[in-house]
């Protein structure tokens, strides 16, 4: 008995792991939002998909806003100029910003599965919006974007 439930374990984990997907967002100087970006700006991810975030340009991070994720998610940091991936492990909105260029509205969305946070995040993000210098409306703009 012990033995099929390790089979049954690992086909299970194995199954898991095919499923994920591997999504790549590049942190940028300039994109085709402007200055200071990640491409793409909104990815629609499944829970367990991985998220590579890929300095493209020096000197940008990728660290969420606890606020601005899923109740119970698992939030992130991500040092200067280095990849981070990161596993999404809820359903939900993901507000993520590059610290160091938070107020030129160096912000991104992840939305994984159905966006059930999105009127609780668009509530929430007002206090981050009034902080940007440049695209005041860009993080606005994304979350109109998100279903």
């Amino acid at each position: 008995m012990k033995l099929k439930t390790i089979v049954a374990f690992s086909l299970f984990l194995f199954a898991t792991n095919v499923l994920a997907a591997d999504h790549t967002v590049e942190m940028k100087n300039a994109g085709a939002d402007g200055a200071m970006v990640f491409e793409p700006a909104i990815l629609k991810v499944e829970v367990g998909d991985v998220v590579n975030f890929m300095p493209t340009d020096m000197l940008h991070n990728s660290e969420s806003i606890a606020e601005l994720i899923p109740e119970g998610a698992t939030g992130w940091k991500g040092d200067l100029s280095k990849k981070v991936s990161i596993t999404i492990d809820k359903e939900g909105v993901y507000v993520y910003q590059c610290a160091p260029h938070s107020i030129m509205a160096m912000v991104g969305v992840i939305v994984a599965g159905q966006a059930s946070n999105l009127d609780k995040v668009k509530e929430d993000s007002a206090d981050l919006s009034k902080t940007f210098v440049l695209a005041k409306d860009r993080l606005d703009k994304y979350l109109a974007e998100v279903e």
